[in-house]
């Protein structure tokens, strides 16, 4: 069994090399950082319906990974042409004064509820990881929006610089690969 050594590498590059080692190999182990880097690579692996084992080593990991055939497809769709993908960049919307734009995009989110037309998901990167923390005003609406079948999606390297993975509670936490896969594959992107 190959052993990769993914340590002290940034995001995405521990789930690039774990896509690419699973290529060529139906088991792997890999040697990871504690935080988003293994949470992110068993979360990749998981969902292309790889079977992980994750034991603590020192101050990191070691994952074992094995491989059905076929498993690197992923489980769920990366993307349709039909569908609508919101990328939220920021927690405010527009150029002018913080509180006027953080206004904005709280009124932005929560009239979504009240549109007849709806994105596919909603994927936050930058500052825009705030919105779907617990204690963020548009938290409650996100949550709504979740329930009536919109993915929404964190990126975890975004939660883990600001420190805010024990507050995001709307939707789940994705990695750049697959935030790139979503970009790539949908019909139509709207970057806010």
């Amino acid at each position: 069994m190959e052993t990769i050594d993914c340590r002290n590498l940034a995001c995405p590059a521990p789930v690039i090399t774990v896509k690419k080692a699973l290529q060529g190999h139906r088991e792997i182990r890999i040697l990871l950082d504690d935080g988003a880097p293994r949470e992110n690579v068993a979360r990749f692996s998981r969902n292309r319906g790889c079977q992980v084992t994750e034991e603590p080593d020192g101050a990191g990991w070691v994952l074992t990974i094995t491989a059905p055939p076929g498993a690197m497809q992923p489980a769920h769709h990366a993307g349709l042409p039909g569908d609508r993908v919101l990328l939220i960049t920021s927690d405010r919307l527009g150029d002018g004064p913080d509180e006027l734009g953080r206004l904005l995009m709280k009124s932005f989110i929560h009239t979504l509820l009240e549109t007849d037309e709806l994105p596919s998901r909603m994927l936050f990167v930058n500052t825009g990881v705030f919105l779907p923390c617990a204690d963020s005003d548009t938290f409650e609406a996100l949550t709504k929006l979740h329930g009536m079948g919109i993915e929404i999606f964190s990126c975890g390297l975004c939660l883990d610089f600001f420190n805010l993975k024990e507050k995001q509670r709307a939707g789940g936490i994705t990695n750049m690969l697959s935030i790139a896969e979503y970009l790539l594959k949908s019909g139509l992107v709207i970057r806010l």
